[in-house]
């Protein structure tokens, strides 16, 4: 079916939107019809036949009020399950629209839209329908890029997202435990925005100190402390018409966060050493493993610089709460590292496929993947048993010292805080002697001692 012969109706209580949406389809489509009420919506159902519904997702109403949309998309699908329905949101909603799909909406789109963006999802909701009647089959799988895989239903969810906030230019917060892949969805997002073509720029803002952290982020001036040699634009800079992407932001200090949130309130930065202010355009993407009720805690983290930085937030499941992507990765590194070493595309046999889906995977997907690099080079043959899977010792050992609070022994809480500090820094024994207060020998003794 085409647009040209495309019944619409579009319930808003916004008189401006509903205007809007018909100036734009009115030269396109068949008829579009709109509605203010959406009480009317059963009347209107049952006088007319619409192929696509536009629906907003908050009515002025007092039923279910957060949820509005929700209540009426239900209603729809009574009345019509086969109705396509495409929800009206802003980005504050976002979540809520993520969850209208699994009611049976078809699409969202965010408010203010570009009328290309749509146009194209009704063309291709329409052409979806007209697939479906031909009998073609279609497939609802999204496919951001080569690095995410996933088909769960919590991935499935942060596709959705990726799509629909990527075009626009929301601050982005991701939040999820080490080794998710925060920063493959950072990417993913700069890859399908409208800023592509300009610079991504990463900075693990939690590893920088004191001293380098305005400098690395706003630049400097010639001599304007001790080992500045030459003038340097910072990050900031750097990303400009681009995107920045702060990695790890929740462990920076109450002071870097007051530096912080001035440049983003001001969209300038100053170089250290210099009072010429430079205005600065950029889209936001920040990420953190710490917990929500680590960032609500008033005394860790300012609310104010929260806000700034959390106008739509993702949430990345820990691998062990992705249902069936365990397996599905394994596989894919299996692929990925045979073509690397050239050996021969592996199988598992039962007992492997039985150790993946029993880990707990501490570290995550970036555990797996090293776990599956690691047997793919071990193994003599072209099938993968349990044997060949060997788990991170550091990863397992960490994870028990989490679980086991009731060993306070002292030796026990030094080993377990140095397993927790090496983890952290991923092996990096310079970095992890530097933020235990010891030396690389001391370390290295105390690895010794508990046959670490």
């Amino acid at each position: 079916m085409i647009l040209k012969n495309a019944n619409i109706l579009v319930i808003d209580d916004d008189t401006d939107v509903l205007t809007a949406v018909k100036l734009l389809l009115k030269t396109e489509a068949k008829e579009v019809v709109t509605e203010k009420n959406p009480e009317l919506i059963h009347s209107l159902l049952a006088a007319n036949r619409f192929d696509i519904v536009l629906l907003d997702m908050n009515f002025k109403s007092s039923i279910n009020t957060g949820n509005e949309g929700i209540y009426w998309l239900k209603k729809i699908k009574e009345l019509d399950e086969n109705l396509s329905v495409i929800m009206i949101t802003a980005y504050g909603d976002i979540d809520l629209a993520v969850r209208s799909l699994k009611e049976g909406a078809s699409d969202f789109i965010v408010k203010p839209w570009h009328n290309e963006k749509l146009l194209d999802a009704i063309k291709g909701i329409l052409k979806r329908k007209e697939r479906t009647a031909a009998g073609v089959p279609v497939s609802n799988a999204s496919i951001i890029g080569k690095e995410m895989i996933g088909e769960s239903d919590a991935m499935k969810d942060i596709f959705f997202k990726i799509e629909k906030i990527a075009p626009t230019d929301a601050n982005i917060f991701i939040l999820g435990e080490n080794g998710t892949g925060k920063d493959l969805i950072a990417k993913a997002i700069h890859e399908h925005s409208l800023r592509k073509d300009k610079p991504f720029i990463k900075v693990d803002v939690g590893a920088l100190t004191e001293t380098l952290f305005e400098s690395e982020l706003f630049g400097h001036k010639k001599g304007s402390f001790t080992g500045a040699g030459e003038e340097r634009a910072g990050r900031f800079e750097a990303a400009n018409g681009g995107t920045l992407f702060l990695d790890e932001i929740g462990n920076i200090s109450m002071h870097q966060q007051a530096k912080l949130l001035s440049v983003l309130q001001n969209r300038q930065v100053s170089r250290v050493g210099s009072n010429d202010a430079v205005n600065i355009d950029i889209r936001l993407i920040c990420a953190t493993n710490l917990a929500i009720t680590e960032l609500a805690n008033e005394n860790r983290f300012r609310k104010d610089l929260i806000y700034r930085i959390n106008t739509v937030e993702i949430v990345v499941p820990p691998l062990r709460k992705r249902d069936g992507d365990i397996i599905l990765l394994a596989k894919h590194f299996a692929r990925m590292y045979a073509a690397k070493y050239l050996k021969p595309l592996p199988e598992f046999d039962a007992k492997a496929i039985e150790k993946l889906k029993q880990y707990n995977f501490p570290g995550n997907v970036r555990e797996l993947q090293y776990t599956m690099e690691r047997a793919v080079i071990m193994s003599e043959g072209e099938t993968l048993s349990s044997t060949d899977l060997i788990f991170s010792p550091i990863e397992s050992a960490a994870l028990q010292a989490q679980a086991d609070t009731r060993d306070l022994n002292l030796g026990v809480v030094e080993k377990n805080t140095i397993l927790r500090v090496i983890e952290k820094h991923h092996g990096n024994i310079s970095k992890a002697a530097k933020e235990l207060g010891l030396t690389r020998t001391a370390l290295y003794r105390r690895l010794n001692k508990y046959d670490i």
